[in-house]
């Protein structure tokens, strides 16, 4: 059985969810990154791009870490993964806490650090963990929330990597 741990802000829901299809969402500049900065889509190549939501005080974020690993060191020639941290209490919005469980759970590539919900509203996303998988295209192509049955979440990368590529 998958949880989901939903997000809390203050501030009156938009409705711009990120539909199956939609390209990936314009995001304003992080307060901070952790482990580099992500380079824009642009310039992401001929590779997909999976958008890891998570939070330092989820339970089930920290779970699903070593498969989240796992994905960018088979996937590393195919895909790209950034990790955006959400805080969902005010404990979570201690940035060392953040780099000491970035470090702690070998996550090495980007994390956009995104402590004022931009990204975060740009997705209309209030759910950690939550997975966009983006294919070569910057189109959405599957969504998932909750740190379980990630089995799922790999057999769509697979898919998306297999794919062909349509570059019109």
């Amino acid at each position: 059985m998958g949880y989901i741990i939903f997000l809390v802000r203050k501030e009156k829901r938009v409705n711009t969810t990120v539909k199956i299809g939609d390209s990936f969402p314009k995001w304003s500049a992080p307060t901070m990154w952790i482990n580099g900065e992500a380079k824009e889509m642009e310039e992401w190549g001929n590779k997909a791009t999976l958008i890891h939501f998570w939070s330092v005080s989820c339970y089930f974020c920290k779970r699903a870490m070593s498969e989240l690993n796992q994905y960018r060191y088979y996937y590393q020639e195919k895909l790209n993964i950034i990790s955006v941290h959400v805080p969902r209490s005010e404990h979570d919005l201690d940035i060392e806490l953040v780099k000491k469980t970035a470090v702690e759970y070998k996550l090495t590539h980007s994390i956009y650090v995104d402590h004022e919900f931009q990204l975060a509203k740009a997705f209309s996303n209030e759910y950690v963990p939550s997975y966009y998988l983006f294919d070569q295209n910057g189109k959405l192509r599957y969504y998932q929330a909750g740190g379980t049955n990630l089995k799922m979440l790999d057999t769509r990368i697979s898919r998306v990597l297999n794919s062909p590529v349509n570059l019109t």
